[in-house]
């Protein structure tokens, strides 16, 4: 296959091509794209570990760079130590990224960073745009014209098998409603039960939110019609269980339709 020309060219433009891989299938596609387009050469991927990433991100992006042969460098971006970022102000997502691209484009290289950032990123608030911006992050979808769409078929036709249908994964900080403090406790709690849960139903759309007092389980509103109500209360039982160990033992749970954004408050 052939990758379209305008991605070619902005993968092949640096004379050394670093890569912010989230373990997400825009990264990990972008990721393969480079390796084709640049033949391996002068590529770096890196990847940063915190709370906030779910651990299967961090095998599944171990495992691409193995299989792929391509050398990876796995990082603690430093966000935890950020009190601008733990207290979880309406542009939390530019410290997060300040943290993460400054700890990329400072480690020896000097090599361009790019992330898989795409046309359908580009139309909400997202205050990690201007932390990309500031440290000078290429984003050869965009420049390529690519939108999700584009992306996973892209996937698709370079072998990538299941990652082409990743569900949707943010950082699992998004889960935590605008102004409540990012806890690493609260986000394995999250996890904990976003990962049994899709055991459970599949690769669903599905978010744990964690509101003031209760945690919001959101499935997608189709799937969430077709359960009866003994289901509900297994799925409610099984996300209490899994919150119980985390701190969460007296948070109310509820199920709801999936909302994109719906923990993000922004006046």
């Amino acid at each position: 296959m052939s990758l379209p020309s305008p991605l070619i060219d902005a993968l092949r433009a640096p004379e050394t091509l670093r890569i912010a891989v989230s373990g997400g299938v825009d990264s990990l596609c972008l990721s393969a794209a480079a390796a084709r387009a640049r033949e391996g050469r002068d590529l770096q991927l890196c990847h940063a570990t915190s709370p906030a990433v779910p651990p299967a991100a961090t095998a599944r992006t171990r495992r691409f760079a193995e299989t792929h042969g391509l050398p990876l460098r796995v990082i603690d971006a430093g966000e935890f130590r950020d009190e601008r970022y733990r207290s979880n102000p309406v542009n939390r997502c530019y410290f997060c990224k300040s943290n993460l691209y400054g700890s990329l484009t400072a480690l020896p290289g000097g090599a361009t960073l790019a992330a898989g950032t795409n046309l359908d990123d580009l139309g909400d608030y997202r205050p990690g745009h201007r932390a990309a911006d500031e440290h000078r992050v290429i984003h050869p979808f965009v420049t390529a014209r690519m939108d999700k769409a584009a992306v996973r078929a892209l996937a698709r036709e370079l072998g990538l098998g299941q990652i082409a249908d990743l569900p949707a994964a943010p950082c699992l900080a998004s889960r935590i409603q605008t102004g409540l403090r990012v806890e690493p406790s609260e986000l394995a709690m999250i996890d904990a039960i976003e990962t049994a849960l899709r055991d459970d139903l599949g690769a669903v759309t599905l978010r744990c939110r964690r509101l003031p007092d209760a945690l919001a389980i959101e499935l997608d509103a189709a799937l969430l019609d077709g359960l009866s109500p003994l289901r509900l209360m297994q799925l409610t039982t099984l996300a209490r269980d899994l919150a119980r160990p985390h701190g969460g033992a007296g948070l109310g749970i509820t199920i709801r339709a999936y909302r994109q954004g719906s923990a993000f408050i922004h006046a």
